[in-house]
């Protein structure tokens, strides 16, 4: 098989994989306002489906000019302004009640517990667990299949 051949080939492939890569990646935002009205259509025109608290991670579907199509914790769709987002990370609590621990690990100490649908604010990442902060300012590691957000 010529040079040619070959090196066209593992093109390819490297740009198949690099588009699989790139089709599991999440676009995340977060609502960068005090409140945020989810809209079932993109413009102001469209009925309000609810509103959202600051903080609170959507992932990002689709783009219609300055608007984002967007889905929730909860598998919920609709759109949002986008200069209304940032991508300040967040979390939301998707468990009943999680623990939140002063270290990524099961056997450190509990430091205080959230609710489901709790909004904190993502710090750091290692590994399977997240150091997040609570609107108050406490600080502390919580299991990351326990929320949704980045």
């Amino acid at each position: 098989m010529p040079a040619s051949i070959c090196r066209q080939a593992l093109q390819i492939v490297l740009l198949a994989l690099l588009l699989i890569g790139s089709a599991g990646a999440q676009t995340m935002v977060s609502v960068d306002r005090p409140i945020l009205n989810m809209r079932s259509g993109a413009g102001t025109d469209k009925p309000i489906l609810w509103a959202l608290a600051q903080g609170f991670p959507l992932q990002v579907l689709d783009r219609k000019g300055q608007w984002l199509k967007v889905k929730d914790f909860e598998g919920d769709l609709g759109w949002v302004y986008r200069p209304l987002v940032s991508k300040k990370a967040h979390v939301i609590v998707r468990a009943t009640v999680a623990n939140v621990r002063s270290a990524p690990s099961t056997r450190s100490q509990v430091r205080g517990k959230v609710q489901y649908g709790e909004v904190l604010r993502t710090l750091e990442r290692k590994k399977s667990w997240v150091r997040v902060q609570r609107q108050s300012g406490t600080q502390g590691w919580i299991y990351k299949p326990l929320v949704w957000g980045w």
